[in-house]
């Protein structure tokens, strides 16, 4: 299988990479998270790059692209950890609203596209514990009420996408932040990146996806998001890895430097080991976005599995190998090690994943499978 770029996506890889070395280095980003964890020049640095129009059709003013680009794009944000929500509202957004009615793909596409709008999903409640089929949240005559929590971005977004039940079952609705009933609480995750608490009192909704398809649909987000995610996370301990590596080549101990010990040698030997392995799911989890639901919802909850796995290892030993500067908030490493460590609770952590993994191969594990 031919796993190279095409010369297209090498053109847009280097165009996300020159945007972050430029506009959003560490000083940039640090300055950001003091000021919320949110950047509307950041965000619309993305926009005139052009990347929220990436997965929207071409008849809706967008690019036509796919997962593959999408990848590239999120390796490169992950380098720069970049914590602008693209994302949800580059990503998961159109993938979602390319399944509404013509009408309102029509009203909110276009949009997306040129930056106009910032739709992001809206999915977690307390209790629910990662299960998509567990929804409170209720849609009844025209109106929407309930409760979302960890909303990327959520007071800064334009319109949600929203789980609810309609008739015991889940369709999944568009909310406008700024609709009669919605109220938002905004706070810092631990990696500086900006969430909120949403709730809806009888707010006016628009249907996107009927509950005959409504939590197939909010599978497919979900699991567009874990490719994203996945993606994001190489390009993250990628970039780590590189300054770990040039930091052992540059601190010295009795005169040398510590990259010359062995027992350190081996540990970043490992380091990019988890790297790789990690490299090689997000291929997976990108090229498995096209499978049949059952086929796609397994491989991607092994890509997640394999990245909370890598991110953890990846980033604790990276942080180790630096010593006490790897911990302070001056420095860059630190930042890495927060996101790194937050990924592995987003879509499903990684004891989640892996009773999804253990449960579809509980007829095929074993020596004499």
């Amino acid at each position: 299988m031919d796993f190279d770029f095409t010369e297209d996506q090498q053109s847009l890889r280097d165009a996300v990479r020159r945007w972050v070395d430029k506009d959003y280095d560490f000083a940039r980003r640090h300055a950001i998270v003091k000021a919320g964890g949110f950047s509307q020049e950041a965000w619309d640095g993305l926009v005139g790059l052009g990347l929220t129009a990436m997965l929207v059709a071409e008849e809706h003013g967008g690019l036509g692209f796919g997962p593959v680009e999408a990848m590239v794009v999120m390796e490169e944000l992950g380098r720069g950890i970049v914590m602008e929500p693209f994302a949800q509202a580059g990503l998961i957004a159109p993938t979602v609203l390319a399944r509404a009615s013509a009408e309102v793909q029509a009203a909110w596409l276009p949009k997306i596209a040129g930056g106009e709008a910032m739709v992001v999903l809206a999915h977690q409640e307390r209790g629910a514990r990662y299960d998509l089929a567990k929804c409170a949240a209720r849609f009844a005559d025209g109106k929407l009420s309930g409760k979302k929590s960890l909303v990327p971005a959520g007071d800064k977004a334009d319109a949600f996408i929203v789980p609810a039940l309609s008739d015991g079952r889940i369709a999944l609705y568009l909310v406008e932040r700024a609709a009669a009933g919605v109220s938002t609480r905004a706070y810092s995750l631990q990696d500086g990146s900006r969430a909120a608490d949403v709730s809806f009192t009888d707010s006016p909704a628009t249907l996107l996806v009927g509950p005959e398809q409504g939590l197939a649909v909010l599978e497919l987000a979900v699991d567009v998001g874990i490719a994203a995610l996945c993606a994001e996370g190489v390009g993250a301990m990628d970039q780590y890895t590189a300054i770990t590596a040039e930091y052992l080549n540059t601190r010295k101990q009795f005169g040398v430097a510590i990259a010359s010990f062995q027992a350190l040698r081996h540990r970043i030997a490992d380091v990019k080991m988890q790297l790789e392995l990690a490299r090689s799911m997000s291929y997976f989890a990108t090229l498995k976005l096209g499978e049949a639901p059952a086929a796609r919802r397994y491989a991607l909850a092994q890509a997640k599995l394999q990245l909370s796995n890598s991110a953890r290892f990846v980033g604790q030993q990276c942080t180790q190998l630096h010593g006490g500067i790897g911990v302070t908030d001056e420095y860059v490493g630190s930042h890495y090690f927060k996101r790194l460590t937050t990924m592995e609770m987003q879509f499903g952590d990684g004891l989640h994943q892996l009773g999804v993994v253990s449960a579809g191969m509980q007829e095929t594990a074993g020596v004499f499978a």
